[in-house]
């Protein structure tokens, strides 16, 4: 959704009840049994507190870390959207998800106030920019409720092949429409040439018989 690579994603549950199901990053493999990122993301949070800019200081220096915040909470907002754009009734909040959104905000918000607003506009973000994609994550949940678990690979197949289709019926549509207006045009053109022969005068011998 936002140009970022994808390491996979599974709909297995985790055995040791951890999550219902995971989308991990190129560097993550927490699905295929082995987990290389080992810091949890709110104490890690709590760790950059105290190094972000303070009120008056210049925060260019950590541009970074503000757009890396918002680009993660619209990807766990995503997910919720999705769920309703697929399935009746409202999603079961994934715990995780949310400690994690919550305290990446953390880092960029003062108040739990501003935290619950800065939430609000990335579930909005998230719900402006997925309903545009709404067949490929169709596709993406039919393939992935199949083969249970999905390479980045082939995550990116999946949307290749769907696209491809897409534009195929887009190509069809628009021949169709240009044909069905050429023939629009020929039956115009022939009324009225019709319509000059019949005001053309008659010859001579016609008007006299």
């Amino acid at each position: 959704m936002l140009g970022k690579p994808l390491g996979g994603a599974t709909i297995n549950p985790d055995p040791t009840g951890q999550y219902g199901g995971l989308v991990w990053g190129p560097r993550h493999s927490v699905a295929f049994g082995s987990d290389d990122d080992g810091d949890d993301v709110p104490e890690l949070c709590d760790n950059l507190q105290d190094l972000m800019p303070q009120e008056g200081e210049d925060r260019s220096d950590a541009a970074d870390v503000y757009l890396r915040v918002l680009d993660r909470c619209i990807e766990l907002a995503a997910a919720s959207v999705a769920e309703r754009m697929l399935l009746p009734g409202e999603p079961v909040p994934s715990v995780s998800d949310v400690e994690q959104a919550v305290a990446l905000a953390s880092l960029v918000c003062k108040s739990a106030e501003a935290v619950e607003r800065f939430l609000a506009f990335c579930e909005q973000q998230a719900h402006d920019l997925l309903p545009p994609h709404g067949p490929i994550i169709m596709a993406l949940s039919i393939v992935l409720k199949i083969r249970r678990t999905l390479t980045g690979a082939e995550i990116d197949d999946v949307i290749a092949t769907t696209v491809a289709g897409l534009q195929l019926a887009a190509e069809r549509r628009r021949r169709a429409e240009w044909r069905k207006a050429e023939l629009v045009a020929e039956r115009f053109r022939a009324a009225c040439d019709h319509a000059d022969t019949a005001a053309l005068p008659r010859s001579a011998p016609d008007r006299v018989r």
